[in-house]
């Protein structure tokens, strides 16, 4: 039984951290929580960081999870700017990286979240080259952005994912000049496959970014510590002010491996192996949020997700599954983002190779539809491009497992709602 004795230590002070510390306390515990961020900001949520924030339209203190305040108001013990190097899994200590202070922990969650990937290849110490994860990347990304648009600059995307395309639409917005290098042949094409990505590569296109496919980036180009130019792996240059790496992250599991914990292979995305309570390979330590990866039984796989929804619902799960309480963690993973005048939700997992058929609902031309993805007729993914109210019974179909009438599915005169049992 849980009580006033005992310590829980979250290590990692994003979203999933500070709702595990949050749901904590609303479930009763009233034991130490300690919660240890590697950054000196609050705990807040990043899809701002390429959406309102990024473009000026929500302020700085929009996208903290909490108050400052609230910290202290329910004693959770909040270290900022602190790193944890180090677990001891037989005395049940952290240590603190700065100082070699030793914590006990009862129960132990790591929401250590993932790093942007990084080009290995030359020019990446150029001073226009920007990566987007944390706060203080975004607030220096905004001021680039507009002088780029006052200057008629130019920045070179390389990767053309959900990030790049965001970080492309906000460029846009600010006026600035916007190229996308993206080994694939569509924008987004290990998500959403060929037949969607083309949509995003015209929404952009609509809007003058222009686009590169099917080459790497193989050299950064400066003079005087300055970005000039890019070179791609098929001979040509491309002028460049800036260069934004949008090429993915990777999970954040150095603390995990250390300690000895089991990680995934990285054919499922790597991160710290968890089962459906969210435990790791030692009973008493936890993983939620961009960093674990976990059994889903919809999908018949190991799932690492990224986005905003698993660490919020991610988090508070952990939390629960601490403190003893019957905790299956199956969420259906989900999306969404906002590029120009087209928002779009996600809910599902349908990789290329996943799936046998791709059906729309409504008029991909006019970008406003839905897209369903099926294998022998069981939807494994819908994708709501400028139609709302649908997430609830998308997810409902995905969760029956039934073969659905694609005609049906096709038909927006047939709600939803009427499809499946």
């Amino acid at each position: 039984m849980v009580d006033a004795d005992q310590t829980f230590v979250i290590v990692g002070g994003g979203l999933a951290g500070a709702k595990a510390a949050e749901t904590l306390r609303a479930e009763g515990f009233t034991g130490r929580v300690i919660l240890i961020c590697d950054e000196r900001d609050h705990p807040y949520e990043r899809p701002p960081l390429s959406k309102g924030f990024l473009l000026g339209k929500e302020t700085r203190e929009s996208v903290f999870v909490h108050e400052p305040a609230w910290y202290a108001q329910n004693d959770i013990e909040l270290h900022l700017g602190q790193t944890v190097d180090a677990i001891d899994r037989t005395a049940k200590t952290v240590r603190f990286g700065d100082d070699g202070t030793l914590v006990h922990y009862d129960k132990l969650l790591l929401a250590t979240g993932a790093e942007p990937r990084r080009l290995d290849i030359p020019g990446t110490d150029l001073a226009g080259v920007h990566h987007l994860r944390r706060l203080a990347h975004a607030e220096r990304l905004k001021g680039v952005l507009a002088a780029l648009g006052r200057d008629n600059g130019h920045i070179v995307i390389a990767g053309g994912g959900w990030i790049g395309l965001e970080i492309a639409a906000a460029a846009r917005e600010y006026g600035a000049e916007v190229t996308v290098i993206e080994p694939e042949p569509t924008p987004l094409h290990g998500v959403l496959g060929p037949e969607l990505g083309s949509v995003f590569a015209d929404l952009h296109r609509e809007h003058g970014v222009r686009f590169h496919f099917g080459v790497h980036l193989t050299e950064i180009v400066g003079q005087d510590g300055m970005v000039l130019a890019v070179r791609t792996d098929d001979g040509e240059e491309h002028p460049a002010h800036d260069v934004l790496a949008a090429i993915g992250a990777a999970p954040r599991t150095g603390l995990a491996e250390a300690a000895g914990l089991t990680l995934a292979d990285r054919a499922h995305g790597g991160g710290i192996a968890v089962d459906v309570r969210l435990r790791t390979s030692d009973p008493d330590i936890y993983a939620a949020g961009d960093v674990a990866s976990f059994p889903h039984g919809l999908f018949d796989t190991r799932l690492r997700v990224e986005h905003w929804a698993n660490a919020l619902n991610g988090g508070p799960a952990a939390a629960r599954a601490m403190l003893g309480k019957d905790v299956v963690y199956d969420r259906v993973p989900y999306f969404f983002s906002d590029q120009y005048d087209l928002g779009m939700e996600y809910s599902g997992w349908a990789p290329p190779g996943t799936y046998d058929e791709v059906v729309i609902r409504g008029d991909a031309g006019k970008r406003e539809f839905v897209a369903f993805w099926l294998k022998e007729g069981r939807l494994l993914a819908g994708m709501n491009v400028n139609v709302w109210d649908v997430t609830e019974p998308i997810q409902k179909l995905i969760r029956s497992r039934e073969r659905i009438d694609t005609e049906a599915l096709a038909d927006p005169r047939l709600p939803l709602d009427d499809l499946g049992a």
